[in-house]
């Protein structure tokens, strides 16, 4: 088995963990720092919408040019005036697309193209497109996110408390701002594909989300009744017990997304791809990251704020402390974690999860921690 295979092993069975809660503040000043970067690049650059937003005409030739793309570039903005974008058909012909003009300045660019081009005027197609289309896709687009946004926070806060819908409402916000603030910077076309894929990343973001809240629902039940580990304790371990299902499914997902961005937006010159696929491999790589480092640590943050989870951090940290003064395992004579055992399934999936981050899981009997006596 190769070392990466090995270490996803030992993650899996907790013998190893890293310590994402207590490393939360540094995790929180890359977002912030990437989020200011996404808007401000937003507010400078702002995005390059396409011609359904726009409004314009889409020249069409169904004979081979005798100018190379480049050229017919150059050719469709000094006849238009504007910025445009060409495109080489599958039968040799081209796609030129010019926003912003209206159908007499459509003629005269029409006229101009057929003697730069050297094709007659008869064999050029030009289509004018309103951006009324584009904005009824827009404002849909719009009422559809409100939509959803509320039916997560209204799930998530039924399914599993309102501390987690909160958090994960801000790792989609986090997602979808950090996605637009890449088109801003990178200068892709905004299109109708554009937004199914941002719509697209939420379902996958608040999916990678979920598995981890479920499995912190699980790890903290009947989390006062015992003193070994506070809430953000339970919350590394559920992390890191999906930590190796997260990367898989992102890597999974990555792949193919990636291939239509590259390679065919890239190599192949696709540049319809882009649109979409940019989207969706900034997207899916995002949600990944907000999943694991801000959703989970946030509500560690909201729950630690809790008088519960104060006072039992407090039993817990001086019970260390005595235990540590006498050179004892803080786990020795434990009897109130009696109650905090498997049928509540709660240390059943800490020692699944592992032990203290960074620590070697002692041995023990079918995922049973040391000192949870029966």
């Amino acid at each position: 088995m190769s070392r990466l295979g090995n270490l996803g092993a030992r993650l899996y069975r907790g013998e190893v963990g890293y310590d994402f809660i207590g490393k939360r503040k540094i995790w929180y000043g890359v977002s912030i720092l990437i989020t200011i970067t996404a808007i401000v690049g937003l507010a400078v650059s702002g995005l390059n919408m396409g011609i359904e937003f726009k409004g314009g005409a889409v020249f069409t030739t169904d004979s081979k040019a005798k100018v190379s793309v480049s050229q017919a570039h150059e050719d469709a903005v000094a006849a238009s005036g504007h910025e445009a974008i060409v495109q080489e058909l599958g039968n040799g012909g081209l796609r030129i697309q010019i926003t912003e003009v209206d159908t007499d300045k459509a003629d005269q660019i029409k006229a101009q193209l057929s003697d730069d081009l050297g094709i007659p005027e008869a064999e050029i197609n030009a289509d004018l497109v309103g951006p009324s289309w584009g904005e009824q896709i827009a404002n849909k687009a719009w009422t559809g996110l409100g939509i959803f946004m509320v039916l997560v926070v209204v799930y998530l806060a039924i399914a599993f408390e309102w501390r987690m819908a909160i958090a994960a409402l801000v790792a989609l916000i986090h997602d979808i701002t950090i996605t637009v603030g890449i088109y801003a910077l990178v200068g892709f076309e905004v299109t109708p594909g554009t937004v199914i894929g941002l719509l697209t990343i939420l379902g996958y973001s608040l999916y990678d989300t979920v598995v981890v809240f479920d499995s912190l629902k699980e790890g903290t039940k009947g989390i006062t009744k015992q003193t070994r580990w506070t809430y953000s304790e339970i919350a590394n371990r559920s992390i890191n017990g999906t930590l190796v299902r997260s990367i898989n499914t992102t890597v999974v997902a990555l792949l193919p997304v990636a291939g239509l961005l590259f390679i065919g937006g890239g190599v192949l010159g696709a540049g319809m791809l882009n649109d979409i696929s940019l989207s969706l491999f900034v997207g899916l790589a995002a949600g990944a990251y907000s999943s694991i480092f801000i959703a989970t640590p946030l509500v560690a943050d909201l729950k630690e704020r809790e008088p519960q989870m104060k006072a039992l951090k407090k039993r817990i940290l001086a019970k260390r402390a005595a235990a540590a003064a006498k050179g004892e395992s803080p786990d020795d004579g434990d009897d109130r974690a009696q109650d905090f055992g498997p049928e509540d399934g709660t240390a059943e999936t800490a020692g699944a999860t592992g032990a203290v981050v960074g620590q070697r899981r002692q041995p023990g009997g079918h995922g049973r921690t040391p000192g949870n006596r029966r």
